[in-house]
């Protein structure tokens, strides 16, 4: 490099870090940020090149094997520390001020990735009860319970929901000490926890979960059918031990759609009894509800009140409305279909490109007159073996300027990075994944979220990882910093460089 490349580097550098202070008054936090990184192992490569794999080999990696795009590098992984067990699953991910926090069917685990090349274990905390589906917000830390239990505490067993007494809900903890979280309060709600979304009110002094739950039985008490509502928990901010269910909202008084019967190879779709996930976009007043057989809009200026824009259902491909996504402007909505419930291997050439994917949905029309209007289909081209689980599941937004760019778990399928922003085009820039698990097992990426310039992952087997993309289509997402991330609780960024 000569004296004139050095200092044209050093003159880039200083206007990229200008523009990158700049937008801390802009974005979700105000944390100081730094240039993204050059990797001379992809500077110059076009991308075609970038999105090639990095390894050579057959279709399919051998057991346990690693392969990734030229764009992507593994840079940790941390397997499963005590007290859990190999057969604790790994589950969803919430992030806060440098540090990671990892739910899992037995507890959930405190990380520090301040230093992403070399994260660590502040705390780890026992308290069974599945999917314990997680969310941060200040110094509050709340989990899902959708299994039913003898008791709210965390030494509870399993009981069965026929028994009146049996609990489910929320339970919520002070992670004011990260590595002594303590237990602060529980609410019991219909059908239990299986996903929430934490949603804060427009004065700063409470919290609202929107509770999802589904599959009611007339054989149990507190999970009646119909069941087509979403349960409400209000949680003041300043006396969060006074948590309680605030309203049991029916969101589907038609009763949603009614299902049709199949199996994962002839096709099915599950009757809608209660939402599987709900995102909210607070500063818009939006919410995207995946509910077994339908995706809904809904308006949520009124916290308490979510009110029904629009619906839609798609009974030829779609079979279980699993997640959503909104864009950055809210203008476009990504639906999950998880075909065969997350345990099936639907990545194959046997059912196809279609079923199993993600549903790309343009938000069109004003107020009122919304309306969700279907654009394409995405799903992975790499086909994986018939051992292994793979659909659909949780992702989020890369914060490019002026693309839409998502990360997205597959299971085994491993991770995809895809672009929707022409939504009826889009397109995998890049993947990372492992061979099937030995033995068949069951398994993969769970959650695959961006934060914060990195790509974190929880791994139902192999734990917790920590990626990197290094790729001019995605470099400027690692000028954008938030404080606190949930993703079902989607924040808006600026962007440096509008459309």
């Amino acid at each position: 490099m000569n004296a004139r490349d050095s200092a044209r580097r050093r003159k880039a550098g200083a206007a990229l870090g200008a523009l990158a202070l700049a937008a801390t008054s802009l974005v979700l936090g105000p944390q100081a940020l730094a240039a993204p990184e050059v990797d001379a192992d992809v500077a110059g490569l076009s991308e075609a090149q970038l999105s090639e794999p990095a390894q050579t080999g057959s279709e399919i990696p051998g057991v346990d094997e690693i392969r990734h795009t030229r764009n992507i590098k593994h840079l940790a992984n941390l397997p499963k520390p005590a007290p859990f067990t190999e057969s604790s699953t790994w589950s969803d991910l919430a992030f806060q001020d440098g540090y990671a926090f990892d739910g899992n069917y037995d507890g959930f685990v405190i990380y520090d990735i301040r230093n992403p090349h070399k994260p660590s274990i502040v705390s780890t905390v026992l308290c069974p009860g599945s999917q314990n589906d997680i969310s941060v917000h200040g110094n509050l830390l709340f989990l899902s319970t959708d299994s039913s239990r003898t008791d709210n505490s965390c030494n509870s067993k399993p009981q069965p929901a026929t028994i009146k007494e049996s609990w489910e809900g929320i339970k919520v903890f002070d992670i004011s000490d990260k590595r002594n979280p303590k237990y602060v309060a529980a609410v019991e709600t219909k059908c239990g926890s299986h996903t929430h979304t934490l949603v804060p009110d427009k004065k700063g002094k409470d919290v609202y979960l929107y509770v999802s739950s589904y599959s009611p039985n007339a054989t149990f008490p507190d999970c009646q059918p119909p069941h087509d509502l979403i349960s409400i928990v209000k949680v003041p901010l300043k006396d969060p031990a006074s948590a309680s269910l605030l309203a049991e909202r029916v969101v589907f008084p038609d009763g949603g759609n009614p299902g049709r019967d199949g199996d994962v190879d002839t096709g099915y779709v599950r009757a809608t009894s209660g939402c599987h996930d709900i995102t909210v976009y607070p500063s818009k007043d939006l919410a995207a509800g995946a509910c077994m057989g339908d995706g809904v809009l809904w308006d949520i200026s009124d916290r308490e009140n979510p009110r029904e824009i629009n619906r839609v259902q798609d009974n030829v491909n779609f079979a279980f409305w699993h997640s959503a996504t909104f864009n950055n402007t809210g203008t476009k909505v990504v639906f999950t279909d998880e075909l065969g419930g997350g345990g099936a291997a639907t990545c194959n050439p046997k059912i196809g490109p279609l079923r199993g994917a993600d549903g790309i949905y343009d938000i069109t029309g004003q107020g009122d007159g919304r309306k969700l209007e279907f654009r394409s289909y995405y799903k992975i081209s790499r086909t994986q073996a018939d051992t292994e689980n793979c659909v659909a599941h949780n992702g989020s937004l890369i914060p490019v300027q002026g693309r839409d760019i998502m990360v997205q778990a597959w299971y085994q399928g491993g991770i995809s990075v895809w672009d929707f922003t022409d939504s009826r085009n889009p397109k995998e820039i890049g993947w990372f994944e492992r061979g099937p698990l030995p033995d068949g097992k069951g398994g993969g990426a769970w959650s695959t979220y961006y934060y914060n310039g990195y790509i974190y992952s929880s791994d139902i087997a192999k734990g917790f990882d920590v990626l990197d993309i290094r790729d001019p289509r995605t470099a400027t997402a690692k000028l954008i910093r938030v404080d606190e991330l949930n993703v079902q609780t989607q924040g808006h960024y600026r962007e440096l460089f509008p459309r």
